[in-house]
């Protein structure tokens, strides 16, 4: 197990995808002996221990590089169960040094040109830049600014290239008027309700379309997942494009699992064109949880804090990742999954943070099952001044059964289900348990709605959209001017 990183490694290193000079290919390979021992390290070539607390984060199964995903847990990592989660380990060794807030900075993707190559000769390149006596000067000074700038001035160049330039402070967005009827409401201040309809499993689209104008009436906005638990589906922009041509808002998700930063781009891009206005970014769930013979299961290529980077300055620098103009830049209002019950409500509130620097305009919730829990979450993110600069959707799912609910409590990362209501659904028995799973659902509606930063709910009905509609008439959410579908005069 290497020395400062508290697992073992996961992968192999990498190796260089071209041939180097005599001199880089020594210097890699003092660098990997020092660092594999020590670090663990893969010699992604594109080094962030300085940010991460010293402890690698290619050791994430996942390969991601802005923090923990939404299954981070205490007891160990969702994806190999026999390894600790390392963006845990991270988070819990930069508050005991008091370096958490060095986690907030958004830290780029790979250069894979770089993979498989140093690191030192940068950090050496960059010192004799800014002047290798002044350097270790000013890493002597008594002045605390003195050495951080100092350090700065060397590491930050290395870790933040010029196509990147990643911060750690909000950019708010640079239009003004909203770009969808879902941010036109929030912004007015309605209390939002957002729902799920399942993309089909084949190519056949008439239950969806019929999903799609029963909930209609009752929601702002309709998501479309992408691909969850990493089983193959009907793709969301297709879905979203149908939604649009049924005169639906769609909620596009897109999972970073799938994609390069280069489908990234082209996908937003076409989607957008195609009348699609509302984008939420995932992480997106492991391949260690789709059915076999099971896709890649190591670094993605992006995860969802660098997907929001990307889309934001699309958008509002009207550019693309190359640093190529875009004329006539997309618009849309960019979301985010939030996991209140991930890990440590302190450590799930700097992830959130991060992801409102990085763009996000409005978050959707995990399930949510502990009013009690999420409260605690909530205070988190006050203490982080972040309320205000983004709307929380909170995530409901009734609960059909008693099985489902296990399931749901025991193999859903993120996701934890009160002994309370377990006993309730044990209670309420095969032919009860439905009604007893929309009580509940229903009574957690009531008591988080009043609660400070709360805009709405995100409703999962899990293939259960039919009892969308009954669900939002009971808890008194009806959107403003609704009229009832069979009170609609036929056109």
């Amino acid at each position: 197990m290497p020395g400062f990183t508290p697992g073992r490694r996961w992968q192999a290193p990498y190796l260089p995808f071209k041939r180097e000079p005599l001199g880089k290919r020594t210097l890699a390979a003092v660098e990997r002996m020092v660092k594999g021992p020590l670090f663990g390290c893969r010699m992604c070539g594109n080094c962030l221990l300085q940010e991460t607390a010293f402890i690698c984060p290619m050791e994430c199964p996942k390969g991601i590089r802005n923090g923990p995903c939404g299954g981070s847990t205490e007891e160990h990592c969702y994806v190999d169960e026999t390894r600790p989660c390392m963006w845990y380990k991270i988070y819990e060794r930069a508050f005991r040094m008091g370096r958490e807030e060095m986690l907030l900075e958004v830290l780029p993707p790979l250069d894979w040109d770089k993979t498989g190559t140093e690191t030192w000769g940068d950090v050496i390149t960059q010192m004799r830049k800014f002047g290798t006596g002044r350097f270790f000067s000013g890493l002597l000074s008594r002045d605390a600014h003195q050495r951080t700038f100092v350090w700065d001035a060397v590491f930050r160049p290395v870790r933040q290239p010029d196509w990147w330039q990643g911060d750690a402070v909000y950019h708010p967005p640079a239009y003004t008027e909203p770009v969808s009827e879902l941010e036109r409401r929030l912004k007015a201040g309605e209390f939002v309700v957002t729902c799920e309809v399942a993309p089909p499993l084949t190519t056949a689209t008439k239950k969806l379309i019929s999903n799609i104008q029963l909930v209609k009436p009752y929601v702002t906005a309709i998501n479309f997942t992408d691909c969850p638990s990493a089983t193959p589906r009907m793709s969301s922009w297709a879905c979203s494009s149908i939604a649009v041509q049924q005169g639906a808002e769609p909620v596009m998700q897109i999972a970073a699992r799938d994609r390069t930063r280069t489908g990234l781009q082209a996908e937003v891009l076409g989607a957008n064109a195609l009348g699609v206005r509302n984008i939420l970014c995932l992480s997106g769930d492991s391949m260690s949880m789709a059915p076999s013979p099971r896709g890649r299961m190591d670094v993605s290529d992006i995860d969802s804090v660098q997907m929001l980077w990307m889309l934001r300055r699309m958008r509002d620098d009207k550019h693309y990742l190359d640093g190529r103009d875009l004329k006539f830049p997309p618009t849309y209002f960019l979301g985010a999954a939030a996991s209140p019950f991930a890990s440590e409500p302190r450590f799930q509130a700097i992830r959130e943070h991060k992801k409102v620097n990085a763009g996000a305009q409005f978050f959707q919730t995990n399930l949510v099952y502990d009013p009690d829990h999420l409260e605690i979450w909530l205070n988190e993110l006050a203490k982080r001044k972040i309320l205000d600069k983004v709307y929380i959707l909170v995530g409901i799912t009734p609960l059909k059964n008693l099985k489902m609910a296990q399931y749901m409590n025991d193999e859903v990362p993120g996701v934890c289900i009160p002994d309370k209501l377990m006993k309730r659904m044990e209670a309420a028995g095969e032919s009860g348990a439905a009604e007893e799973g929309i009580r509940i659902a229903l009574e957690l509606m009531e008591n988080i709605k009043s609660m400070q930063g709360i805009n709405g709910f995100h409703i999962m009905a899990v293939g259960w959209e039919e009892i969308v509609p009954r669900i939002v008439s009971e808890a008194g959410l009806l959107p403003k001017g609704f009229v009832p579908p069979a009170a609609k005069k036929p056109a």
